[in-house]
Parts: structure tokens; C-alpha cells; sequence
């Protein structure tokens, strides 16, 4: 079949990367893509929240089912436009309607929808600048440190974890008067601070049945020991042994299965991925936030070690047979550096050459996975984004594959290339 992918970053390199594997997959077209897609499918100059000319192209290139990346399509309803449309919807699309994106798109809802089903998750109040006055209050009788969660989509950057009360009232100021966060920030949900080791778990559905794939734990900030600015994500390891059986049973069993079930009863149609980010407390899974797409950089970490095809769990996905496919996951452990323009999160240069790049495929130990790249019309390579590329290393276990990554990202150079030298270094500690 011919397959329309929607993206640009590392998760949809990863995900063109295994569509192409399958004996399924005919032709891949990647809308807008990066220079990674280029060496493997056919980059097409669409945006992603272009719906018409994303319809047109389905329509004039036979595509038999598109898969969408990034959250920004989902949250302005393409899977809405595709079902309302009689052209086009019997095409199936990955990812959840515009309803069932609101769990990403509203911080708000999700932590409604969290508590209607019993869903484990830390106390919260949402306000705005008509309660704003509330807001300063219940701010005075939390304990510290406490949590600003912008309710819109702010790019990862939405978040901000609060020292003292007073922090955290200007910070409420900022958020809610001055639009620190654009329209992102126009309603603020406030938390309590879970304290424990965050991870990640994954699970693509049909809206009814569901396979729950590989788990992993990102790194956020910036710079090493997990300091300075938040990011879009600098590294990510799966498996994490701090997540056991036991462990992710209660995941399955508190979380996951309420979820996929609420969903059903309040009839939100969602085929696609669930990302739950959680908290685990002494051995208690809390979900700090969903996410309606696969994490970025975690998707480059997660689908090395899926063994069965991927292609074949879209398509179950997209035909609601998700009870029929058998996931299988390879035993190793991947992990994966994310290497940066110098400048990010801030303000950084693109166009900058990028030497050091072999192919995709390094050695069957490390692979290069592009985000923010552009090919040249001389087959340079060059920066085209904060997050330039990353490189994902697997091994026996977490200090193989750590090892195999980073000599990985030490072969690629630009000018002011930038990487975190701590990746996974907390998980070493806990497995020695």
C-alpha cells in the first residue's frame, strides 16, 4: 500500500524507518519530512495542518492510510476532516479525533477526564484571570515545590516547577496576565509535586483494544545533571528497570485499561497512540500528563525494539482488529542521544553543514534518526531546526548501548553541535 506520513522531527524519521521495513508498504510519502526521509521515502512540501492539500495528495497518490506524527494536526481535527469527508473517509488515519486530542490539547480536560475514571494523578486546581485572585491563594496552601502547567500546547515548554510560593505567584502572573505561553497560557492548571522517578509508557489502540509497547524514560533539561532550561527532550533508554512487572502491571491495570475504556464509554473515537507520562512513587504509578502522538526523542528509543512489523500494528490499528496482531519486542536495551543547535532552547543559527554523516544506518549498533536537517541541492546536509538529529545506540544492556550512541554522536560535527554527556548515567546507577 502507499502511506502518507505527517511530520518533520526524529519521531517520524523512526517511524519511516520501520514503514519501510514491511513487506506491506509500497511507497512511503513523508509531508514535510527532513533530509533522513529523503534517503528512505518521498518527501512532499505539505504542512501538516494543510488539510485540503493533505486530502488532495491522498487523493491524487492512492494512499491507503495516513499516519500523523505530530500533535498539532490532531488537535485542530484532521481525523475529523477526513470522517466528515465522503471522499476520503475510508482512509483510515492514526491518531485520535479532535476530542479525543484534547487530552494533549487541554491540560485542563485531561486532568477531568483523569478523575472521572478514577485515573491516579496529583491534585490540581485550573485558573484564569477572572480567578486569579483563587489562584494566589491556592498557590499559599500548597506545599513546595509546586507545579504551573500551562492548559495549551506550548511546544514541551509549558511547565514550570516552582521553588517558593512567591516564584510561583509571579510565575501565575506572567502565565495568565503577560501570556508567557501565547494563548497556551490563558488557563493554568496548578499541581502538587509528585516526588519519584518519572517514565514514559506507550500504547497504541483502535478504541478498543490495545497493546501496550515498550516504555522509557526521557531527560528534559538542557544541560547535564538534568539542569537548566527545559527542552523538547536531549535522550531517552528503554527499557528503565525501575519499571518491573509488578510495577507495570499496576500501570495496565490502574491507567491503561481505565483510559482506553473511558474513552469507549464517553464515545471519543481515538485509533492511534496514547503517551502516558507518569510518576513512579515507592513503587505506585501516578500520570503526571497524556500525550495523543508518540514521544520525542523516546519513539527513537522505543521502536528499535519492536520486533514484529510495524506496519502490520498501523494497519490492525487502523481496521479496529488490534486483537489480532502480536506484538513482539526485541530483549536489548536502546538508548538515544539527542544532539542540538548551539543556542537551544533558545535562539540558535540554521544552515550550518553537517559533517559525519554515513547513512542512516552506522554499524547495526547505532542509528541516525534527523529532526531539524535539510538537503541541499549538492546533497549537503545542513541544520535546519533546534533539535538537529539524534543518534539512538543499542546493546546488551544500558551501558553497551549508551556506549554504542555516543560514539555514534562523536563521528557527527557542525559548528556549536551540542549534546548532553549524561544520558542514562541515573539508570546506571541503579542496575549496578
Amino acid at each position: 500500500m502507499n502511506i502518507l506520513l505527517l511530520g518533520s522531527g526524529g519521531r517520524e524519521h523512526a517511524f519511516a524507518w520501520k514503514i519501510v521495513q514491511s513487506k506491506n508498504c509500497s511507497r512511503l510519502f513523508v509531508a514535510p519530512g527532513n533530509a533522513g526521509t529523503a534517503a528512505i521515502a518521498t518527501n512532499v512540501i505539505i504542512s501538516v495542518i494543510d488539510f485540503e492539500a493533505i486530502s488532495n495528495f491522498v487523493l491524487d497518490n492512492d494512499i491507503a492510510l495516513v499516519v500523523v506524527g505530530p500533535e498539532e494536526p490532531l488537535v485542530r481535527g484532521i481525523v475529523d476532516y477526513f470522517i466528515s469527508n465522503p471522499k476520503i473517509s475510508h482512509i483510515p488515519v492514526i491518531g485520535p479525533s479532535q476530542k479525543g486530542a484534547l487530552l494533549e490539547g487541554s491540560k485542563d480536560y485531561s486532568k477531568m477526564f483523569m478523575q472521572r475514571h478514577g485515573v491516579p494523578t496529583a491534585a490540581y486546581g485550573t485558573f484564569t484571570t477572572e480567578n486569579i485572585e483563587e489562584g494566589f491563594e491556592f498557590i499559599q496552601s500548597q506545599a513546595l515545590p509546586i507545579v504551573l502547567k500551562a492548559d495549551g500546547l506550548a511546544a514541551g515548554k509549558g511547565v514550570l516547577i516552582c521553588l517558593s510560593h512567591e516564584e510561583a505567584i509571579q510565575s501565575l502572573k506572567e502565565m495568565l496576565l503577560e501570556r508567557k505561553f501565547g494563548e497556551a497560557s490563558s488557563k493554568v492548571v496548578i499541581e502538587e509535586f509528585l516526588d519519584g522517578i518519572e517514565l514514559s509508557i506507550f500504547v497504541a489502540t483502535d478504541g478498543k483494544n490495545y497493546r501496550i509497547l515498550p516504555e522509557a524514560k526521557d531527560y528534559k533539561r538542557i544541560g547535564d545533571g538534568d539542569l537548566g532550561l527545559n527542552t523538547g527532550g536531549m535522550g531517552a533508554v528503554s527499557p528503565v528497570p525501575f519499571a518491573d512487572s509488578e510495577f507495570l502491571r499496576k500501570v495496565e491495570e490502574r491507567i491503561v485499561i481505565p483510559t482506553v475504556k473511558g474513552l469507549e464509554k464517553e464515545q471519543i473515537p481515538y485509533v492511534g497512540f496514547l503517551f502516558i507520562g507518569l510518576m513512579n512513587i515507592d513503587g505506585e504509578p501516578f500520570v503526571i500528563e497524556y500525550n495523543v502522538r508518540m514521544g520525542d526523542p523516546e519513539t527513537q528509543a522505543v521502536l528499535p525494539r519492536i520486533k514484529s512489523d510495524f506496519l502490520d500494528l498501523l494497519i490492525a490499528m487502523g481496521n479496529q482488529k488490534l486483537d489480532e496482531y502480536t506484538l513482539e519486542i526485541e530483549p536489548f536495551t536502546s538508548t538515544t542521544v539527542v544532539m542540538v543547535a548551539g543556542g537551544y532552547p533558545g535562539d540558535y543559527e540554521k544552515g550550518n553543514k553537517i559533517e559525519g554523516l554515513d547513512g542512516h544506518l552506522t554499524d547495526n549498533k547505532s542509528f541516525i534518526f534527523h529532526a531539524g536537517t535539510s538537503l541541499e541541492a549538492n546533497s549537503e546536509v545542513r541544520t535546519n531546526g533546534g533539535r538537529v538529529l539524534s543518534v539512538t545506540g543499542i546493546g546488551e544492556d544500558v551501558e553497551e548501548a549508551l556506549q554504542n550512541a555516543y560514539k555514534g554522536a562523536r563521528k557527527i560535527s557542525w559548528k556549536d553541535v551540542f549534546y548532553r554527556k549524561d544520558i542514562g548515567q541515573d539508570i546506571l546507577k541503579l542496575v549496578k
